[in-house]
């Protein structure tokens, strides 16, 4: 299920501005590769107009009664593993305070949304699949300032008001921040780990969508609650904890497959990230 460890180490390396640990890269795919088969199939198309087209398949409902929670929750972790694209929304707790985030990404790299952070304000994340950029209320930047011993957080704020920090991909200590807006690599946090134990829950309703839940106990011990999908493709659409020492945690997991764009912010609205390094040293 989705792990803390990520959310936390992540919080730490944006508030730092120097990450703890690497966290794997990000994959550019190629957006083309779909583009010349639906070229072709046009041609065709016109070519033959009276060829009657292929019937989109269907996904038949998930027979919650016949599998066992086990195959219902593989069905539900090999779908996100596919999926193309999803939006990540809602609260992770923990003890030093709830995380909010809104993240939509996909298997191009792509990923764009706003994380709020305990006490330390909000940033927004833009990655066009080439590039990342980020941008923080003046609350985050002041943060960022002090936890780096700088003496005037205020300097810094007004520096990157309204600007975009880029430039900070191919830097060891934070490439943290594309491992995070990483569709391939946020999915795997999710769905990673061998479940000790899981049992079928009752039918539902999230988000306008029929659902099933289970009942998980992963390999540490902390019990979640998986709501998944019984109509179309069994995808997880809601993930809950309870925990007694950190609160509650709820992510809604969104657009499925659901094509995103992205644009980056013009060059004059962003400063590098060597740049900001200098410029808070002496803040």
């Amino acid at each position: 299920m989705l792990s803390k460890r990520l959310v936390s180490t992540a919080a730490i390396c944006l508030l730092l501005g120097a990450g703890t640990a690497a966290c794997g890269d990000n994959k550019d795919k190629s957006a083309d590769k779909a583009a010349a088969p639906a070229t072709a199939a046009a041609t065709t198309a016109a070519a033959t107009p009276t060829a009657t087209p292929t019937p989109t398949p269907t996904v038949a409902p998930l027979d919650t009664d016949k599998l066992t929670a086990q195959e219902i929750e593989k069905q539900a972790k090999d779908a996100l593993a596919a999926a193309t694209a999803f939006k990540m929304s809602g609260t992770i707790a923990d003890v030093d305070g709830n995380m909010d985030m809104d993240l939509a990404m996909d298997n191009k790299g792509q990923c764009k949304g706003t994380m709020s952070l305990p006490g330390m304000g909000k940033i927004e994340i833009i990655n066009d699949g080439k590039a990342s950029y980020m941008k923080g209320d003046s609350a985050f930047w002041t943060a960022i300032s002090s936890k780096n011993g700088g003496k005037d957080g205020g300097k810094v704020a007004e520096l990157l008001k309204g600007r975009y920090l880029t430039g900070f991909d191919s830097d060891p200590q934070m490439k943290m921040m594309t491992s995070f807006c990483s569709l391939t690599d946020f999915s795997k946090q999710i769905t990673d780990g061998k479940t000790n134990k899981a049992e079928k829950g009752s039918p539902g309703n999230i988000n306008g969508l029929k659902t099933f839940s289970l009942k998980v106990t992963d390999d540490s011990g902390e019990l979640s609650t998986l709501h998944i999908a019984t109509e179309g493709k069994p995808y997880p659409v809601r993930i809950e904890t309870d925990s007694a020492k950190d609160g509650k945690t709820t992510i809604n997991l969104t657009d499925f497959d659901k094509p995103l764009t992205v644009q980056a912010p013009p060059a004059d609205n962003t400063i590098d990230f060597s740049k900001f390094k200098d410029q808070i040293k002496t803040a």
